[in-house]
């Protein structure tokens, strides 16, 4: 008995070896993270993607990422969700094309047991482990606020909106509309709004054909992104107009964007694509090495007192707007560098 009792100890401390020698490895192996782009075209996913490498856990090896290219198409992201998660991903980060299409990434992520974090934009679901993001009604409201105020609250407007579908076209779109109603009944016609899908190649065309088709009419640009502000502005100009004529704003501090700004072109409200991105692996690495991991990225210091950390376990972390101004564009284009 008593030596029967010895080999079953031997073989449970062995196997318990085993275990604590298999955890430490797997301790010892760095986090993989999927992060699901939708386009990697524009000044600002390509920032975010910039501050993806430069996240502490990622340059010290604790972190690997692997982005993905969505090409603007919810399906191809969706598709790469499969892929990410048959190559055995820690985590996924995904910052989504589609408000509804893209609730498939956060079902397949669920059903691997694999934590998902939808960053930048929106989708309809709450079935994800959290969301870092910056309230997109509010920075819609700002944008169109800064148009209205400069035009007193009176004249014509267009509207440049982005993908039908998106959380920032839906979601920018009710803030312009609750800072066009504040200026009262009447008091603001829109006169033109369709999508550029985000792109400066796409306004130009679009703006070019308004300003002939509403000459001397338009007042002021709500352009739901910086991308097609700059857009609107280059066919302005190549109409041979003063663009300080007109009130122009948009919405993520792209580095155009801020110059523009600087020489008093339009108004630009910054939306934080490293406070996105960087919040969004850290909460990805909480969620997947548990309690004991602390937050690595400067964001949580730098928005002390707009955004608490809170052990990593709130749904929902919303990273400030900030305005883009004469005084503060030069330090944010030296951020950059």
């Amino acid at each position: 008995m008593k030596k029967m009792t010895k080999i079953a100890l031997l073989t449970a401390s062995m196997f318990l070896g085993s275990s604590v020698t298999q955890m430490a490895l797997a301790a010892e192996k760095p986090v993989k993270i999927a992060i699901l782009m939708y386009g990697m075209k524009a000044e600002f996913v390509q920032l975010m993607e910039k501050s993806a490498k430069e996240h502490p856990a990622v340059k010290s090896g604790d972190a690997v990422i692997t982005v993905y290219d969505g090409r603007y198409d919810a399906l191809v992201q969706n598709n790469q969700a499969e892929t990410a998660i048959q190559t055995q991903t820690d985590a996924i980060i995904i910052n989504p094309m589609d408000f509804e299409a893209n609730i498939d990434v956060v079902t397949m992520a669920n059903e691997a047991n694999i934590p998902v974090i939808v960053t930048n934009a929106r989708l309809n679901t709450d079935k994800m482990t959290a969301e870092v993001v910056s309230d997109d009604v509010l920075g819609g409201y700002m944008e169109a606020k800064a148009v209205l105020e400069k035009m007193n609250c009176e004249g014509n407007v267009v509207i440049l909106e982005g993908p039908k579908g998106g959380s920032g076209e839906i979601q920018r779109g009710e803030g312009n509309e609750k800072a066009i109603a504040e200026c009262g009944p009447d008091k603001i016609k829109i006169l033109e709004r369709k999508t550029a899908n985000w792109s400066r190649a796409e306004a130009l065309p679009l703006m070019e054909n308004w300003l002939q088709k509403h000459q001397g009419k338009i007042d002021g640009v709500i352009a739901q992104n910086d991308e097609m502000a700059l857009g609107a502005i280059e066919a302005i100009k190549a109409a041979g107009l003063n663009v300080k004529d007109f009130s122009i704003a948009g919405v993520d501090g792209v580095s155009d964007a801020i110059r523009a700004v600087k020489e008093g072109e339009m108004v630009s409200i910054l939306q934080d694509a490293n406070g996105q991105m960087q919040g969004s692996i850290d909460i990805a690495l909480k969620a997947v090495l548990g309690e004991n991991y602390e937050p690595q990225s400067e964001i949580w210091k730098q928005y002390a007192e707009q955004l608490q950390w809170n052990e990593g376990k709130d749904k929902t972390y919303s990273i400030p707007w900030t305005v883009v101004t004469s005084e503060n564009a030069d330090q944010l284009l030296k951020s950059r560098n």
